[in-house]
């Protein structure tokens, strides 16, 4: 039976890690939430299934990644996705505090305080957690359905709320485009004079950082992976016009470039953990923790001025055709 038919089947995935869900299953105290095997297997295969999902993986490829999960975490997602009044009850008192917390820094690292709207922040993705039916009707879709375990739940929570706070201000900004007083405009009133922000102090260091790793990562792509992101990003070219160049249907050409920057983003969050050694006069640094990580991603979602076009064409290697 190949991989993939055993990773797009329930039975068939069940059948052969069997052992191993037990095992995990155990680990992750699931019968403390009254969550069957069958369930968590099924979480376990749909996180499998999302890793592999371009490719082949043996049974020890498969294996080896069902070991690294956060299965505690992994299960508690589950079963507050799934309505358990007990896992969700756990996840309130023992989250609660650290959203908060983590909504204070992302609000004062953007120019903003306040703990009430820290507060605000955190308890908004509440409803998206727990789970919302379109129009009243049909099964509830939980946002812990997107967590898979690959990292802690803390630091994927924070990197949920990173992205709610950035949504508000688009919105927010498009509000004050449609609803500006034109008075105000007429004497150059802006809503940063009557709030100064006082940014970052670290955000230009998380950029700098970041476009160190991204043009290090770029860098090590085989020159086709580099020619498709260029063609696709910076030349705007379609699909199906790349595939034409190539003579590849655009579907490939669609798998080759999801690969790529599946790939990109995990070597890019490799490059910013490692330390940085001290280099012409400037000193050592520690790596990036996971959280710096994240918010370094968010600020180059806001505004980040790096040369895409610049990066994916680098000098000709001696001897390159």
């Amino acid at each position: 039976m190949s991989q993939e038919l055993a990773l797009a089947s329930h039975d068939a995935f069940s059948s052969q890690h069997s052992q191993l869900v037990e095992i995990l299953y155990g680990e992750a105290n699931c019968a403390r939430w009254g969550m069957s095997r069958d369930s968590f297997a099924e979480a376990l295969r749909r996180s499998a299934h999302k890793r592999f999902r371009d490719r082949q993986a043996n049974p020890l490829e498969i294996e080896a990644y069902l070991k690294s999960l956060r299965v505690a975490d992994l299960a508690l997602a589950l079963a507050c996705a799934t309505g358990s009044e007990n896992a969700w009850e756990f996840f309130v008192a023992e989250f609660r505090s650290e959203l908060r917390k983590a909504a204070r820094g992302i609000l004062r690292a953007s120019g903003q305080t306040g703990d009430a709207q820290a507060d605000e922040l955190a308890d908004s993705i509440y409803a998206d957690l727990y789970g919302v039916r379109s129009a009243g009707a049909g099964p509830r879709k939980s946002l812990f359905e997107y967590f898979h375990g690959r990292s802690k739940l803390s630091t994927w929570l924070h990197a949920v709320l990173a992205q709610r706070h950035v949504d508000l201000l688009r919105a927010g900004a498009r509000t004050i485009s449609l609803e500006s007083d034109p008075a105000k405009e007429a004497v150059g009133w802006k809503a940063a004079d009557a709030a100064p922000v006082s940014p970052d102090p670290d955000r230009e260091m998380y950029l700098a950082r970041l476009g160190g790793a991204l043009n290090e990562a770029l860098l090590g792509l085989p020159r086709r992976e580099r020619m498709i992101l260029a063609c696709y990003y910076v030349d705007q070219l379609t699909l199906a016009e790349i595939g034409r160049m190539l003579h590849e249907h655009e579907s490939t050409i669609s798998r080759q470039l999801d690969r790529t920057r599946r790939a990109l983003r995990e070597n890019v969050e490799a490059i910013l953990r490692r330390d940085l050694a001290a280099t012409d006069g400037r000193h050592a640094e520690p790596g990036l923790s996971e959280t710096q990580i994240e918010q370094a991603f968010v600020y180059a979602v806001e505004d980040w001025p790096f040369d895409l076009a610049r990066a994916l064409s680098p000098p000709e290697k001696a001897g390159e055709p």
